[in-house]
């Protein structure tokens, strides 16, 4: 079936080039010698997991837990979860998934530590983890140098194994052309190295030293100190990554397939996809570069300008051929957002409906088996 034919609003996978991504990416990783560890809250997909894992991928790195756990459940062994916990529930999974598996969770305080240490040595387990170093996005870490403070700290913890060290290059989304994206790089690798050096002062060994971003993924691959990348858009791209320079509109394979519903004005088009679809990101971490909410594939008259949560506002920029009926194909800003907001994909190959990639791994995805639990 012709995916044209695909009822609206829908998403869109071209399964051509999500496997040219993935290929690409781990090409690129095994060349350099390094773990794949992709980021997989991009698609949350156990079936694109499998994917990357057969194109080489050796673990992953996780937004949720309930990603950490439908892995684990897959049979994958090497699991990383990229934020502290602090909750007494939360904890006890972290202590079940590092029964299970390879499992690390990543900390960047002593406060968050002491409460998984105690559940730790309560369970007769040992967690590993890898501090979080701060290299520019001022969200999550310790700065560089304060590293070994935070591993003596937790020296005496028998619940805790420190592992390596891990930063996220964020701010890498604040701007919008290739000298943006070097200088951000050279910060995160900066940033890491001085890290490595506190702790190896100290008496720290790092098995880990990790780090990932897609726009950045070309530099830390060649870095001599990072031996594990977390990239995570890169299986889809966006009008994000087209933006800072890092995909071509031809490397984006997740689309919104809509349809044009009202003409209300001269100019003026409504579409069937709206914020449950797209989302209303224009831009992660303050990147103002990117007009309107998504592009519209082969009409660059149009633009995106406004959503609401089931439609879409087009406006024409020029002359157009668009009428009422027609279809069109947009592209997210942001296509983790995007791919959030589905239970499923279709999946296409040269214009034609192949399966269904199902998103199964989204948060809450799964009822908790006691109340509460």
């Amino acid at each position: 079936m012709d995916y044209r034919e695909i009822k609206t609003p829908a998403f869109i996978l071209d399964l051509d080039i999500l496997e040219q991504n993935i290929n690409a990416y781990q090409e690129s990783a095994h060349k350099h010698n390094k773990r794949l560890w992709p980021m997989i809250k991009t698609h949350k997909s156990t079936e694109i997991a499998q994917m990357q894992s057969n194109a080489g991928a050796s673990g992953f790195l996780a937004g949720t837990l309930d990603e950490c756990e439908s892995l684990q459940k897959t049979g994958t062994k090497n699991i990383m979860y990229a934020y502290p916990v602090a909750d007494k529930h939360n904890i006890s999974r972290v202590i079940e998934l590092s029964k299970n598996c390879n499992f690390s969770i990543c900390l960047d305080s002593a406060d968050a530590a002491c409460l998984i240490d105690e559940a730790a040595v309560n369970s007769g387990v040992a967690v590993q983890y890898l501090i979080i170093i701060d290299s520019g996005l001022h969200r999550f870490g310790v700065q560089p140098q304060n590293a070994a403070e935070l591993a003596k700290a937790l020296a005496c913890k028998k619940g805790l194994k420190l592992i390596g060290i891990t930063t996220h290059p964020g701010h890498v989304y604040a701007g919008s052309d290739p000298e943006h994206v070097r200088k951000c790089a050279l910060d995160e690798c900066s940033a890491l190295k001085t890290a490595y050096e506190a702790l190896k002062n100290t008496g720290f060994a790092c098995e880990i030293v990790s780090s990932g971003s897609t726009p950045t993924f070309n530099n830390e691959v060649g870095d001599d100190l990072i031996n594990m990348v977390h990239p995570g858009n890169y299986v889809f791209n966006d009008v994000i990554q087209i933006a800072n320079g890092t995909a071509q509109q031809s490397e984006c394979a997740l689309s919104v397939l809509a349809t044009v519903i009202s003409h209300p004005s001269e100019d003026i088009y409504i579409c069937n996809a709206g914020s449950k679809c797209l989302g209303l990101d224009a831009g992660a971490h303050g990147n103002d570069s990117i007009k309107g909410f998504g592009l519209v594939k082969s009409h660059q008259e149009l633009s995106l300008i406004g959503l609401s949560e089931e439609v879409g506002k087009l406006k024409a920029g020029g002359l157009t051929k668009l009428k009422i009926g027609d279809k069109i194909e947009i592209i997210p800003n942001h296509a983790c957002s995007a791919a959030n907001m589905t239970g499923y994909m279709y999946g296409i190959r040269k214009g034609c409906f192949e399966r269904f990639i199902t998103v199964d791994m989204r948060n809450n995805s799964g009822k908790p088996l006691t109340n509460f639990g």
